[in-house]
């Protein structure tokens, strides 16, 4: 049985995954005891050259041939964004095509939307690439921890944010220099706004959340703050009370309720993901009964990805064989409700700028127990300007809502001079 291939794209996942599929060919229809081939692709400019074995015929400029095309079996997106890769999802599916995607905007968008489009046309929706790389931490969240129920997920899931917070927390770099080394390096984009925004790790925490929660999380509902106010003095202040920063994505669910967040934060420098490197990625994910269990490896990059991608094929192409595509997608089984400020609990970090006066330090101190807010550890230094202090602090737990009020309050002492920087704190 021979099981007919389409892709829409050939950039560098594109081309990885022709690489393997045309590299590991035998050994691949020896796992799945059907051969993979590639039917025909969707490419901008045909004439291109690519490095590529590929004979022209099988080449494209229009998505109807891929999506219509009675003999494929298999759609798989490789192109990115929105549209026009979301259209064609639809209309592969609509043909009873299974789709096989990569594409994390795409599916943290419209993934409840889709999977029910697959369900409707009996074919199979998967997009094990979308999340952290060549890290199957989607197979092992739906397959592997089936039978648990997991409350929390923790992780490092974009590579370029964590190699700058790397090289600013282990070479003494600023932001801006990081930045452009990373550019350089080829792991940030020209326009690198989407990772150090924090918008990618957001994506991507919606799709890890609804699958581990069985609701359909919506990217609106995510809170979001990036890395690009993170300083190198920030960088030394943490480490003062043996922190790091990281940018984190956290998801959980208790009582029914859930929340996510994406944000830099403060880990313990013992911390497992506190040793987490420059691109690489990792995931912690909680359950009730196996406790907890990290997801670690590459990110991104052309060969990890594919290989997820891939794997992905070789398991609608068992399903096809099987005769249960469409059969075991994800569903949503309930709306999520989201925690408000006020149900919300953590711990934070503060550093602000104030008046070397006396009674400073009382102000601050007597806004936060006003807010029910108390002080786990506290640090003071002057600044090179000898009429201004540094206060540093760590708060204990407290009520979301409760810090802010307090921060508000914060800013009318009148010796107060700046807040310079304000980070969660995951212990």
């Amino acid at each position: 049985m021979k099981i007919k291939i389409g892709l829409l794209g050939l950039g560098t996942v594109g081309g990885g995954v022709h690489k393997l599929l045309s590299g590991r060919k035998e050994a691949i229809a020896r796992q799945i005891g059907s051969e993979l081939e590639i039917e025909k692709i969707l490419v901008r400019d045909i004439a291109k050259a690519r490095g590529l074995d590929i004979p022209p015929q099988l080449l494209t400029t229009d998505y109807r041939e891929v999506v219509n095309h009675p003999e494929i079996d298999i759609v798989v997106e490789l192109m990115g964004g929105i549209e026009p890769a979301y259209q064609y999802i639809r209309a592969a599916l609509q043909n009873k095509k299974s789709v096989v995607t990569a594409n994390k905007d795409v599916i943290a968008d419209y993934g409840v939307r889709l999977h029910r489009l697959a369900a409707e046309y009996e074919a199979d929706l998967c997009y094990e690439a979308s999340v952290a790389g060549g890290i199957p931490v989607l197979r092992g969240l739906v397959q592997g921890l089936a039978s648990d129920e997991i409350y929390k997920i923790m992780g490092i899931v974009n590579g370029t944010t964590n190699y700058i917070m790397t090289q600013m927390t282990e070479a003494g770099l600023d932001y801006q220099t990081a930045l452009k080394q990373a550019q350089v390096l080829g792991f940030a984009e020209p326009d690198p706004t989407n990772d150090v925004e924090g918008l990618d790790a957001a994506r991507k925490m919606a799709i890890l959340a609804s699958l581990a929660f069985s609701a359909g999380i919506k990217m609106e509902t995510v809170k979001v703050k990036g890395i690009s106010q993170v300083t190198a003095e920030d960088i030394q202040a943490v480490k003062e009370f043996g922190y790091v920063i990281k940018l984190i994505g956290v998801a959980k669910q208790e009582n029914g309720k859930v929340e996510v967040s994406v944000e830099p934060t403060l880990l313990r420098d013992s911390h497992p993901l506190a040793t987490v490197k420059n691109e690489f990625n990792a995931i912690y994910l909680y359950g009730h009964a196996v406790g907890q269990t990290m997801f670690y490896g590459p990110g991104a990059g052309e060969m990890p990805t594919a290989t997820a991608v891939v794997s992905d094929i070789m398991e609608v192409a068992r399903n096809k064989k099987l005769g249960v595509g469409g059969k075991g997608l994800w569903q949503p089984t309930a709306q999520p409700v989201m925690k408000t400020a006020d149900e919300i609990e953590a711990k934070y970090f503060l550093r602000v700028v104030v008046k070397d006066e006396i009674g400073v330090l009382n102000k601050i101190t007597e806004v936060f127990s006003g807010h029910q807010i108390s002080i786990e550890n506290i640090l003071q230094k002057l600044e090179k300007n000898q009429n201004q202090a540094n206060i540093i602090l760590v708060t204990h737990r407290l009520i979301q809502s409760n810090f802010e009020q307090a921060l508000l309050e914060l800013q009318k002492i009148p010796g107060l001079v700046d807040i310079r920087s304000c980070y969660k704190v995951e212990d």
